[in-house]
């Protein structure tokens, strides 16, 4: 089938004008609107006050209720969520009549959702239910909220432009049932004809897996995936309010960061080990599979082709194609004279240690008696980290410091010297190098510095490895 899957972010969602006039309407004829799909995340800040804030941890209203002794607490947090979705209907629609069917539509959701967690304090007053044990469902009950509000509000914003936009609610609201995931997108695949709809999708799928107890806030991006697999998608597109460009343009400039016009999913592998929001890797490798290209594409620049990644693609020459990194890491080093000769147990012990702790492992370098993990992951587990470690290995030292990880990524970057004129780059700058790990796959170099000179390493690497190339390519084109 000729059509496309189109994933929308949140901060996009928020700039509902530019969705629909640079990705809905943007020069089409209104036949042509059809044959694509768009998944929504929720707009902007509602999933971080339904569940928790993404960024600083503030609790929204399921930290509020799981920790709560009486109800007062996590019903004033579920008012502050509703009465912020009442503001974004009132911003869309104004006085028109679909405003109230917004509003109708979203109160109705939430009385619900009100009394469920009523129904629920009051089942586990008795002993024999804990409330620890329906945390999760909570926990998707409440993130469902965030997608259905969104894409609800979108269908009847962009019916009032004339296009024929239908719900494709996949949030299971009232079901009885949990199925598997790809029995629910095939099952509300047959209900739509994308030759004349265009289907609006809740990014969160009730399903049996369980989309967030697998990949937390990511699970928008596994509906996306698993959806433009099972209908044969032609390519899955998804929008940003930036380019996937050549470095953060907020350090390196934006005068001097250069859009990715080509990349393949083994560099989005390597952004998503940093924390960039390319693609998770679980929803990459359907694509990949199915060889489904991706593209990644700026809301507020619709004539921009933007990035496209495909399975084979390698640059045509070999090139550093973006400098990233991941801050407030801890390099967690683990010393001891008896590990020569059985460095494998003391891995494995190691990274028993990392899952048992929730920790995600970025990256790890080894010697004869020397393990050093750089994990990501609050100081509280990393103390546990810390102590669990020392428990297990009597004579060992354990070490932590707080670290910065820079990395230079790019298809192909089989170029000799490469090595010595990034650390050239960071000597110049004066940014001390704590470690260096170069694989032989050449998609990835990585360079370990103190957490204070991580913005010198990125824009000192980005104007050696990126700018200078753009400009020698320049040149000889000229």
């Amino acid at each position: 089938m000729s059509h496309t899957v189109e994933k929308i972010g949140g901060t996009s969602m928020s700039e509902y004008r530019a969705v629909r006039d640079n990705i809905v309407l943007h020069k089409r004829k209104p036949g042509e609107y059809y044959r694509r799909m768009l998944v929504v995340s929720a707009f902007g800040g509602i999933t971080d006050g339904l569940l928790e804030c993404k960024r600083t941890g503030a609790p929204g209203v399921y930290a509020t209720f799981a920790d709560a002794e009486d109800d007062s607490a996590w019903e004033q947090t579920l008012d502050n969520v509703s009465n912020r979705m009442a503001q974004i209907n009132k911003e869309m629609f104004g006085l028109s009549p679909e405003r109230a069917l917004a509003d109708s539509f979203m109160h109705d959701r939430i009385a619900g959702i009100r009394d469920c967690l009523h129904h629920l304090r009051q089942v586990c007053a008795f002993g024999q239910f804990q409330l620890a044990e329906q945390l999760q469902t909570i926990r998707e009950l409440l993130a469902a909220m965030g997608e259905a509000h969104s894409a609800h509000n979108m269908v009847l914003y962009l019916r009032q432009s004339g296009v024929n936009a239908v719900l494709m609610d996949l949030t299971g609201w009232r079901t009885d049932e949990a199925l598997p995931l790809d029995q629910v997108l095939e099952q509300a695949l047959e209900r739509f004809d994308l030759s004349s709809q265009l289907p609006v999708v809740t990014g969160y799928a009730h399903c049996k897996e369980g989309l967030m107890s697998r990949f937390d806030r990511g699970y928008s991006e596994m509906t996306f995936s698993r959806l433009a697999v099972l209908s044969g998608a032609r390519e899955a597109i998804i929008h940003k309010e930036f380019h996937l460009s050549s470095a953060d343009p907020r350090l390196a400039g934006e005068d001097q960061v250069i859009p990715i016009g080509r990349t393949n999913y083994d560099v989005t592998d390597q952004l998503s080990n940093l924390g960039m929001e390319a693609i998770h890797p679980q929803a990459a490798k359907g694509l990949r599979q199915q060889d489904i290209p991706l593209r990644v594409r700026n809301t507020f620049e619709p004539d921009h082709e933007g990035t496209l990644i495909t399975t084979n693609y390698r640059s045509p020459s070999p090139c550093v194609e973006m400098v990233a990194g991941r801050r407030n890491l801890f390099a967690v080093e683990l010393f001891d004279q008896d590990m020569v000769g059985r460095v494998s147990h003391y891995a494995e012990c190691f990274t028993d240690e990392l899952d048992r702790m929730k920790l995600n492992l970025v990256a790890k370098d080894m010697n004869a008696n020397t393990l050093t993990y750089y994990v990501s992951g609050n100081r509280k587990k990393v103390r546990r980290l810390v102590c669990a470690l020392q428990h297990r290995f009597d004579n060992a030292d354990v070490n932590t410091h707080k670290v910065s990880l820079v990395s230079a990524v790019g298809s192909d970057m089989s170029i000799p010297g490469l090595l010595a004129r990034s650390v050239g780059a960071l000597n110049k700058a004066n940014v001390p190098v704590r470690a260096v790990h170069q694989s032989l796959r050449a998609v990835e170099m990585q360079f370990i510095v103190d957490d204070e000179y991580y913005e010198q390493a990125v824009v000192s690497l980005h104007d050696e490895l990126v700018q200078t190339h753009a400009e020698t390519v320049a040149l000889a084109v000229a």
